[in-house]
This record gives C-alpha cells, structure tokens and sequence, in this order.
C-alpha cells in the first residue's frame, strides 16, 4: 500500500539542489550538497544523508536515511519501505541500503501526479526533512544561502543591511543561476578563499547553465531475491528475551573464591542503606555494558560521591569480579545477584537464561551484539539453547 507526499516537483527540488552545490563548492566543501552523473547527494559528515536521482521518462527517486530521526528504519512492526516500489528505481542501491538498515525514506515521482512512498503513520519521522529538508521549501533555500555566507564564509560585516543584501542575492541565484549571480552571493567573502569557477563548473554539471544538461539515470531493474526485515529490532530483541526467560540454567561449577567477590561483598556492606551491612546487589554485566536494579536494600551513596560516581565503582568491581570467575569452557554469567548481612553473603549467578528477579525495562537491554560477543566465546555445548536467534539473518526474510 502506498501513499502520497506533498514535495516540490523533482526539477525543482533539483534546481535548488544544485544551486545549493554550486555556492558551497567554491567555499571549499564540495562533498556536503553535491551533484554528479548518479544524482544529487546531501551528506552532513555524520552518517546523514539524502539523494535525488532524475530517471529517464521525467522520472525521479528521493531516498536518504538520519540515524537519530529515521524511527521507520527500526519501526515496530517492521516496515519494507521497498514493497510496491515501481521496477525503475535504482534497486541495486535501494536493496542493498535497506538490508543494511541505512533507509529512512524512499520516495518515487512517475513522471506526473504527486509524490508516492509506502504508506506509513505522518507522526512516523523517517528523517525527510532533517537530512533534505533545505530543498524542500523556498525560504528554507534561502535560509541554507544565507547560512553559506555567515557561517560557512564567515562573513564578518553582519548587519541588518548586509543581512538584506545577502537574502537578495540568494534570491536572484535562486532564480537563475549565473555566473553573476554567484559572484554577487559569495564576492563579498574576505575571510575564506573563494572559488568562483569551481561553482561555475559544478552549475554546469548540474546542467543549469545554457548548453548543459541535466543529467538523468536509466531505469533500474528489481532484483529477483532481495533481504526484507521481517522483525524490527526491538521485535529481535523481544524474540530472545523472551527464550532466554525460558532457558533452564546448566549446572556449573561453583566459581573457586577469589578476592574480586570479597572487595564487591566489602563494598555493598560499607554502602548497606541501614548501616547493618544488608545490602542487595542486582546486575546485568557483559563485556560492553553494565546495568543495575534495585533490590530489598540498594546500596546507599555515599556523602559527595553521587550516583554516577557510586555506580562507576560498583561496576568496576563487579567487571573485575567476572573476568576473574571467567572460564574458558563455558563462559562468564551475564546476571548477578548478592545479598549480603554483617557476617552472611548469597550469591546467585545466571550464564543462560533471564532470572525472575530481573526486571524487564527495556532501554538496559540485554543488546544482541553484545550477547553474540558473549555466547559467542563460549564452548558449542555451554551455548544456551536461544543461541541460534542471535544470528541478525533471524530478523529477515527473502522477498
């Protein structure tokens, strides 16, 4: 099922597009807004991106993905922004960014009509308007001009005149571009070089000067067989925390004593909330991440130190305290629990599956790519039997 997206038509959206290119170019940033014989590029530098690609027949495809802001890339359920897309787009990219979980938004424009996308909630942001959103409408390319001067250039006469001046000039280069115009924009620039002609020649690419042309891409061919997530990854997520509530723990061992388990115990007594040395003990550790809960009696922080400060040395010692009890063979726990009074300590430890005290509150995971790091170093036979859903390919389907 699809649905429609109200955007400027694609000549448009290119023309500002390139405008954009070809007044930043000669500021020295020729990678930011971009043009070139596969398209129109925006890259902000920080895995942000969008591209605008002309095709054949007065067609055209505007996809990009932002990693903060593109929620339909991880939506729940999971979304095949591909599903229904027409057989001329660029599939060769398109299949192999969304595979790779770096598609935000796809968007199609068949030669008339309006834009077209899958359909998915509005209130859903698929990073659109963070990552093109400068083109998408008249003042936000001006605005995007105007920044090129004082930010970009550092222009260093800023008046409410000049300001006038400079919104003048982005305006007659929006309106066609020449050489002039350029000039007029970026001439004023005393703070960074200025290359004129390489905005000349990228406008000339870009096929907005006089006996240029704009350039445009064939048509693409659907693959036969292409990678559709089937789960989001919070719904892999869900999938193997869900089998590891059911996972029996294997009988180990009981861990030799060591010295680690006697600073952690020592330390939960000196931070006991009662001052009678109770004090409970719940983590979740792994070797990139710690988290803690709760239990009957938390350790108190003590005077000046703080949370962070108290929970950075609580995880120091319940790390150092897993990699002395780690074994070769079968591994290290993930969860720990300690209880400890004056003269007692009881320590449960979990390697395989989730235990009943351990709240699920989702944003302290357990994450995947940690558990297969974890699992991963384990002998086959010490693998729990959820083991296998850890493999990313769980999460996907052929299409």
């Amino acid at each position: 099922m699809t649905s429609t997206a109200d955007l400027p038509a694609p000549v448009l959206l290119w023309q500002r597009w390139a405008t954009l290119a070809a007044a930043l170019t000669p500021l020295g940033h020729e990678d930011v807004w971009s043009v070139g014989a596969t398209g129109a590029h925006h890259d902000d530098g920080g895995g942000n991106w969008s591209h605008l690609a002309l095709v054949e027949d007065g067609r055209a495809v505007l996809y990009g993905y932002d990693h903060e802001y593109s929620d339909t890339t991880y939506a729940e359920p999971a979304l095949d922004l591909l599903a229904g897309a027409p057989d001329w787009l660029p599939w060769d990219d398109l299949a192999r960014l969304a595979a790779d979980d770096q598609l935000g938004y796809v968007l199609w424009y068949e030669g008339d009509g309006p834009w077209q996308r899958v359909a998915y909630p509005d209130d859903l942001d698929d990073g659109l308007r963070q990552t093109a959103g400068p083109v998408l409408g008249e003042g936000a390319v001006r605005q995007e001009l105007e920044e090129f001067v004082f930010q970009w250039g550092r222009h260093t006469v800023d008046t409410p005149e000049e300001r006038d001046a400079v919104r003048s000039a982005a305006t007659r280069l929006l309106g066609g571009f020449t050489a002039e115009a350029l000039g007029d924009l970026l001439g004023r620039l005393t703070g960074v070089p200025v290359d004129l002609p390489a905005g000349v020649a990228v406008a000339a690419t870009a096929g907005l000067l006089p006996g240029t042309v704009v350039p445009r891409v064939p048509p693409g061919t659907p693959p036969a067989r292409r990678r559709v997530r089937s789960l989001s990854e919070s719904g892999h997520e869900r999938l193997v925390w869900d089998a590891m509530r059911r996972e029996p723990e294997r009988p180990r061992p009981v861990p030799a004593p060591v010295p680690a388990l006697d600073d952690l115990v020592a330390w939960l007594r000196g931070h006991a909330p009662a001052g009678d040395g109770r004090c409970s003990l719940l983590m979740y550790a792994d070797s990139a991440s710690t988290a803690a809960q709760e239990g009957e009696h938390p350790p108190e922080e003590r005077p000046g130190d703080g949370w962070a400060a108290s929970f950075a040395e609580l995880s120091d010692l319940v790390r150092r305290l897993r990699d002395a009890e780690a074994d070769e063979s079968h591994g290290r726990w993930l969860f720990l629990r300690i209880e400890t009074t004056a003269g007692t300590v009881t320590v449960d430890r979990r390697y395989d599956g989730w235990p009943d005290w351990w709240a699920d509150n989702g944003p302290s995971g357990p994450w995947l790519g940690n558990l297969r790091t974890e699992i991963g170093s384990r002998e086959a036979r010490w693998r729990p039997s959820w083991a296998p859903l850890l493999d990313p390919e769980v999460a996907y389907r052929p299409a």
